[in-house]
């Protein structure tokens, strides 16, 4: 890939600065609703082990570090909880919570993209750093069969991005949708704050994909010359 490339600015920037403003407002969206507390006075971890429960699964929940680092492990069925989020009492720390508990559902109930973003999960950690060596040694040596393997690995990682896309909206419907019947949030000004906080995040692996996408066009384009 060639740095100052103005075709590679055509083709990715536009969206690359989608990116940036996505993540950026997703900070800043969890900030907001992180100093509004809920009625039900749950904390991230009792919210999100009171979907789980809904859904009659068990889960384990920790407390991980870092800011937003919230994630869900299926190959140990572990929960793990940012700081903020695990002992938070707010709109944004049960939203967050709760939807990584959706992904814990998810796995409970076989859901069948996340069984496939799961099995793709070695596979796109290789490629993620992979492809760009094995590309820009078939460019810079022309040898096009390097050039093609080097493009099919990226593309791998572009469709575990797009596989991304309904496990994240399923999981935050299914949050959602849980809250709601458990009177964890309580009214529709909760709900509307819910939806904020996960409409944000999910803002960022749309703006991610998109990325992805216009950078696999780059690079077939540049095959091609």
């Amino acid at each position: 890939m060639y740095l100052f490339d103005p075709l590679y600015f055509l083709f990715v920037g536009p969206f690359m600065l989608i990116a940036m403003v996505a993540s950026a407002r997703v900070k800043s969206t969890f900030q907001r609703f992180s100093r509004v507390g809920v009625r039900s006075g749950m904390t991230g971890a009792e919210a999100a082990a009171a979907v789980a429960r809904s859904a009659g699964i068990a889960v384990r929940i920790e407390q991980s570090s870092g800011f937003l680092s919230d994630h869900y492990d299926p190959r140990g069925r572990v929960l793990r909880l940012s700081p903020d989020v695990y002992g938070g009492r707010s709109i944004s720390a049960v939203a967050v919570a709760a939807h990584e508990a959706g992904h814990a559902i998810q796995d409970a109930r076989a859901y069948a993209p996340l069984r496939l973003r799961s099995f793709m999960v070695p596979i796109t950690q290789f490629g993620s750093t992979g492809w760009i060596w094995i590309f820009m040694a078939g460019m810079i040596l022309s040898i096009k069969p390097l050039v093609t393997v080097g493009i099919l690995i990226f593309g791998v990682t572009v469709v575990f991005q797009l596989v991304t896309l309904p496990v994240e909206f399923d999981a935050s419907r299914r949050a959602k949708l849980v809250l709601v019947e458990t009177g964890i949030v309580a009214n529709a000004e909760e709900e509307q704050g819910v939806s904020k906080v996960l409409n944000a995040a999910a803002m960022t692996y749309v703006a991610s994909a998109l990325t992805s996408i216009a950078t696999l066009l780059y690079l077939i384009m540049r095959s091609r010359d």
